[in-house]
């Protein structure tokens, strides 16, 4: 059933929003909120829909103007634009994106050619990921090497080192999407710690060119470095963790921001901006193709200087890419310190702790269809953690005075805290998960130092076997995307194939058995050492499978999980949402060092070598891969119960068919072409 006036449905929840005439605008507990004014909306909102197509239409004729003289621009872009133009962007975020004098929570997600948003403005975003990703992977993944050759550090204290400075780029991650969510936005976030990554790489390359790479051609592995000075060493961490900091601030954001440049009131660009996220990951594995294999070879011969100023141009490519998209980009305006909204929750929740709701009691809402929340559109009410809903309960106390944050909140501050809430589950059955790829970076590696791996006289290094798993990524993320999608779609009905949380299921399920193939791989490679040989006589193309299910099972998960969060987590929120992918892989990596000293701890008693010794010629690693497939098969139980149990976000939306709204326009028909691709 619907509740439906002046050719305008909205779908109902749980409770109506009714206009008394009182200040509050009371929510009853039995029905579904509707929008205010509803009798004038539609002819209110035509006209004005009509004087916003035609200011697109001559914006669109500036931009592309524009364009012509972009690249001669450049240059001056970078010198000026930032210092001078992000101010003024940052104070479009804080206003609706269109301006005209009407309903701007309804009419601000249309979506132009070249206007504001879709696919034109999305390809640049994705360009900016995957060369962002070449520039940090370019450092990241022979940090290792560079600490061990170049600063004469041992191994212990290496890994100990890179695992710091990768636990920093996720925690990095967390106060880039607190920003930008709160107060910058999401535009001026992005720029912001661009900004700052290039520098780090400047840095990083500078100080590594005339301070530490002495004499020039060391740390090969052969030729020795002079060992550096207090100053150099200082500088460098200086660098690396100016790139830490730059890159993790930017990577939840750019997510986001590509993601807000797609309408979900429009069914079409809802499912383009699902697409989105399997494009972001594709471009992001790209980058890493490069690095892990290019740059990785220039680095390991001893060419670092050629290698930081390689990531470091590919990162100022990365930001030009980035500006040059200023104007069509759609910008959703922040909406504040989400804590302080969910701590007033609590907090009200808990000083209305006596007080009983009645049954058919109203619940507190703003009037207008846009929310107390800045920026963010009202959410529909939700049965579940009926304890917090107290905190909407309106007493004679809230009646006598202006309505107290702190004691009154709204339906849609409450359910924002609720949706966080319910999040939280899926998210946890996600680290074992983050375990799982984990293992490629640590086991893998050393499982492949002990196999054969020489062909000829080539000697294939075991960490270049991520590789696979990257070339898995982006073969199935076309396979997901050309034919499961279809397939899947015609089969349920649904037009994204598969939900989320299916897809989620299906990576765990996927990550088991990349973990079963690495135990019985090592079982195998067991049965072929030569006891006095360290090295196995197996191939080290076995790990093949094991990588290649690695890869696949990214598509559905992290694809998944960066949809899912994004798509579930309030307005508020959004850039909070596509950060816990990060965290979670960022706990994923604690865990599994975690489950390395418990298993050594308990295998490795009484003279025993344990199951991972630093022979594993004599150990048992097999066990330790079956006992991750064994948890994520628990996992996965438990995961089942939590989607189950999983409500939706119901956001309150306009009808997009409705005939004010009814404009099958070129931005319409571009992403009709861009879904075909």
């Amino acid at each position: 059933m619907t509740i439906g006036f002046t050719g305008l449905e909205f779908v109902p929840a749980s409770r109506v929003i009714f206009r008394p005439s009182s200040p509050f605008v009371l929510v009853d507990t039995r029905s579904s909120p509707s929008p205010e004014s509803a009798g004038t909306l539609p002819e209110l909102l035509a006209p004005a829909l009509v004087k916003f197509r035609k200011s697109c239409d001559i914006f669109n004729e500036s931009i592309d103007k524009r364009l012509v003289v972009w690249p001669k621009l450049v240059l001056r872009a970078l010198v000026t634009f930032l210092p001078h133009g992000i101010g003024t962007l940052n104070a479009r975020e804080s206003q609706p994106v269109n301006t005209e004098d009407y309903d701007t929570a309804n009419a601000k997600h249309c979506i132009r050619k070249n206007g504001t948003g879709g696919w034109s403005s999305a390809f640049l975003l994705l360009v900016n990921q995957g060369l962002a990703t070449l520039a940090f992977f370019g450092v990241g993944v022979n940090l290792v090497l560079f600490l061990t050759r170049v600063l004469g550090q041992d191994n212990a204290s290496a890994a100990n080192n890179v695992s710091k400075w990768t636990g920093t780029v996720y925690l990095c991650s967390l106060v880039g999407a607190f920003l930008s969510d709160s107060y910058w936005g999401r535009y001026l976030t992005c720029a912001v710690f661009q900004v700052v990554f290039v520098l780090g790489l400047v840095l990083l390359s500078l100080s590594s060119w005339l301070l530490l790479l002495k004499p020039a051609g060391c740390g090969d592995g052969k030729l020795p470095c002079v060992p550096a000075t207090t100053f150099g060493s200082a500088l460098f961490y200086l660098a690396v963790y100016l790139v830490a900091f730059g890159y993790g601030g930017h990577q939840p954001t750019i997510a986001t921001f590509g993601a807000d440049q797609f309408d979900e009131s429009i069914p079409r660009q809802r499912n383009s901006k699902s697409g989105f996220f399997c494009y972001f990951y594709f471009a992001l594995n790209t980058g890493s193709l490069f690095s892990n294999t290019i740059l990785v070879y220039y680095e390991d011969s001893g060419e670092w200087t050629l290698g930081f100023w390689a990531a470091t141009a590919s990162a100022v490519l990365a930001l030009v890419a980035f500006l040059l998209g200023s104007k069509g980009y759609r910008y959703i305006k922040p909406s504040g310190n989400p804590v302080r909204r969910v701590m007033q929750v609590f907090v009200a929740a808990a000083k209305k702790w006596n007080v009983k709701m009645r049954d058919g009691e109203a619940l507190y809402e703003v009037e207008g269809s846009e929310s107390a929340i800045k920026g963010s559109r009202k959410i529909f009410h939700t049965d579940g953690f009926e304890c917090l809903d107290k905190a909407a309960i309106i007493t004679e106390q809230d009646r006598q005075g202006p309505a107290d944050p702190w004691r009154l909140s709204t339906v849609t501050q409450v359910e924002e805290a609720k949706c966080i809430i319910r999040m939280l589950p899926i998210w946890l059955c996600t680290i074992i998960y983050s375990v799982v790829f984990t293992q490629m970076a640590s086991l893998f590696v050393e499982q492949g130092n002990v196999m054969s791996s020489t062909l000829g006289n080539f000697h294939l290094p075991a960490a270049s076997m991520s590789a696979f798993d990257i070339c898995s990524v982006l073969l199935c993320t076309g396979i997901y995307r050309q034919i499961l999608v279809p397939i899947a779609g015609r089969l349920s009905g649904n037009p994204k194939g598969l939900t989320e949380l299916q897809r989620m299921g299906i990576g765990l399920i996927i990550g088991m058995l990349a973990m079963i193939a690495a135990g019985v791989t090592e079982m195998e490679r067991l049965k072929r050492v030569i006891p006095g040989e360290q090295v196995s006589q197996m191939s080290i193309f076995w790990q093949i499978p094991q990588y290649v299910l690695v890869g696949a099972s990214e598509v559905f998960m992290y694809v998944g999980q960066l949809e899912f969060f994004n798509g579930q987590a309030p307005d508020g929120v959004k850039s909070l949402g596509s950060s816990l992918c990060m965290a979670s892989m960022s706990l994923g990596n604690f865990v599994s060092s975690l489950l390395v000293n418990m298993v050594m701890g308990i295998t490795a008693r009484n003279d025993k070598p344990g199951w991972i010794p630093a022979d594993l010629n004599t150990g048992h690693m097999d066990r330790f891969y079956f006992m991750i497939a064994v948890l994520t098969a628990v996992d996965l139980v438990v995961y089942v119960a939590c989607a189950k149990w999983y409500k939706c976000i119901n956001i309150e939306e306009i009808d997009s068919d409705h005939e004010a709204g009814k404009v099958m326009d070129d931005g319409v028909r571009e992403e009709e072409v861009v879904n075909k691709v």
